[in-house]
């Protein structure tokens, strides 16, 4: 029989129950009813005494902890956080989840000399498992003591790499966001979002609503891209020759103009244009990493205010873009303007003041300062002081040194007496007898020594005079730099002297801040304000790299209690 090429089909059939001892009816009586199974007996139920002993008995018996990879990575890190080897033999490795367990023995004296060194701030070049094993140590908590310290870690390691393994940034931005969050570090997030751009999201974000709120003067370009509807690397402009200029002067335009709004409005761009309510984000921790989540968990709750979402504070932004980069064009002599750019006069003509003072700046540096010593004649003014000094003090000590020996030059003088002497005639005087007469000659030694007296003398009196002349002129010198210095703390402004004073008490930046804050400004624009004042009285800067320039500390007696301390 032909069955289509199929093999039979075999089918074991079993059967369980738990009825046993039933007899089997008989086939004229199918349709008889089977009989039921019996009744289940009932269980005898346990006395309640005994139930209460084995929940107790259950709620005491104690649990075994959960053993994971992850938590054995961290164990036995910590075992190992102080080891260190000698100095050893690069060896390659290659592991998609590094841990110990995957190295060889010359793999891991490799591994722990190579940490030893990042961790006194070389960084030798390695593979970039050798890395990722470092960077997963860090993330669990070991290797340093505060979070602050593990942060800088991975920040250096992440900048000491990127350059070598791209990868690194592709992870390591949101694990340094991460470390934060479960760290509560108040860190800006905007060198993250610089270097890993997928990240722009969330981290954006959050970075702009801390900048805008507390710190304005730590905006930067690539977090402020976010703000702006205007694509600037579209730009021939920013492709072009300005590309530094505007990276480097729109976040100091926007924080600019936030101060200028707090000064006219009382509040800032944030309080002019509020975002709406925060959104509660989860973010899963440190994602592709061997990490232990009963650390600090596998998630984390942040609060995100999509800022970037606010139409008017979104317009003003990519307004102030445009705005830039017209005054930019201008500055920097590029042909042709962008359009339509409706801006405040106000705004437009403080934003042009600020770059082109910032411009100046920048030309004054380059140039170098106005003042410039000369080392020569530094040097020759040095030893002509050093000649005065000595010739002034040459008589007193020849007369010291010649007491002792007038007793030896009589003694010559009475052994040359067979010796004639010319007299200014030229005629020979015959000696005369020694107890008869006072000898008056001079033995020729201290001739000598006379005439190299008053040729030293002449030429002493000559440097002592010019020295006297050059006193004289540095004391008009001197007071002529009083006039200046008194003219210069007149044309301060009074917030400007202030600011001055902070600096010359050692109060730094921090106190430069709060003034200009009170005051509705900025930091930046007040130190300019200064020195822009010092440049056209002084011809120099006061204040170079955040601090005073300690060329002009000894004059600021002459700015009325700035310097009293």
């Amino acid at each position: 029989m032909s069955r289509d090429g199929k093999e039979p089909h075999f089918t074991e059939l079993v059967w369980e129950s738990t009825e046993q001892n039933l007899p089997i009816p008989p086939r004229a009586s199918a349709d008889s009813k089977v009989p039921g199974p019996p009744a289940a007996v009932p269980k005898k139920k346990a006395p309640e005494e005994a139930t209460v002993q084995l929940q107790l008995w259950d709620m005491e018996e104690p649990q075994e902890p959960v053993t994971t990879t992850e938590s054995q990575f961290v164990a036995r890190a910590r075992e190992l956080v102080d080891h260190k080897e000698t100095a050893s033999l690069f060896v390659p490795f290659k592991s998609y989840w590094p841990t110990y367990g995957h190295m060889t023995g010359a793999q891991s004296r490799w591994y722990f000399f190579w940490r030893d060194e990042v961790r006194q701030g070389r960084y030798p070049k390695t593979d970039l498992s050798y890395i990722f094993l470092h960077v997963y140590e860090l993330i669990n908590g070991v290797g340093w003591d505060e979070p602050q310290d593990g942060y800088r870690q991975l920040n250096l390691v992440w900048e000491a790499y990127r350059d070598q393994y791209k990868r690194l940034d592709q992870y390591l931005g949101g694990w340094i966001a991460d470390f934060s969050f479960v760290h509560h570090l108040d860190v800006p997030l905007s060198g993250i979002v610089a270097r890993s751009r997928g990240l722009a999201g969330d981290l954006a974000e959050l970075e702009l609503m801390r900048c805008l709120t507390a710190a304005p003067e730590q905006l930067t370009f690539e977090v402020l891209t976010v703000m702006s509807d205007y694509d600037m690397s579209k730009s021939k402009f920013y492709t072009g020759e300005g590309k530094a200029a505007a990276e480097r002067y729109i976040p100091q335009v926007v924080a600019l103009i936030d101060a200028y709004v707090a000064r006219k409005h009382g509040s800032n761009l944030i309080g002019m244009f509020p975002p709406g309510p925060a959104v509660v984000r989860e973010r899963y921790l440190f994602r592709s990493a061997v990490y232990d989540i009963s650390l600090y968990g596998y998630s984390v709750l942040v609060p995100v205010v999509r800022i970037s979402k606010s139409p008017p504070l979104r317009s003003l932004i990519t307004r102030l873009f445009r705005l830039t980069e017209n005054k930019l064009r201008e500055l920097l002599g590029y042909r042709g303007r962008l359009k339509d750019v409706r801006v405040e006069a106000d705004m437009a003509d403080l934003v042009m003041r600020f770059l082109q003072r910032e411009f100046r700046k920048a030309e004054q540096l380059e140039k170098g300062p106005a003042v410039v010593i000369d080392a020569k004649k530094l040097e020759q003014l040095q030893n002509d002081s050093d000649i005065v000094k000595t010739l002034l003090t040459v008589e007193e000590t020849e007369e010291l040194e010649g007491r002792p020996g007038e007793p030896e030059a009589d003694g010559d003088v009475n052994a040359r007496t067979d010796i004639p002497v010319a007299d200014e005639s030229g005629t020979q005087v015959q000696p005369a007898d020694p107890a008869g007469a006072e000898d008056t000659r001079v033995p020729p030694a201290e001739e000598e020594h006379e005439a190299v007296k008053l040729s030293a003398g002449s030429d002493a009196a000559s440097i002592v005079k010019a020295g006297s002349a050059v006193a004289e002129v540095q004391q008009d010198s001197g007071n002529s730099a009083a006039e200046l210095w008194r003219s210069f703390a007149a044309a301060l402004a009074p917030l400007e002297w202030e600011a001055v004073r902070a600096l010359a008490l050692g109060s730094g930046m921090a106190a430069v801040q709060h003034l200009a804050s009170a005051g509705g400004t900025m930091a930046e624009l007040l130190i300019d304000g200064i020195n822009e004042t010092a440049m056209d009285l002084l011809g120099d800067l006061i204040i170079d790299n955040e601090e005073l320039n300690e060329e002009f500390m000894p004059m600021l007696q002459y700015l009325g209690g700035v310097n009293d301390r």
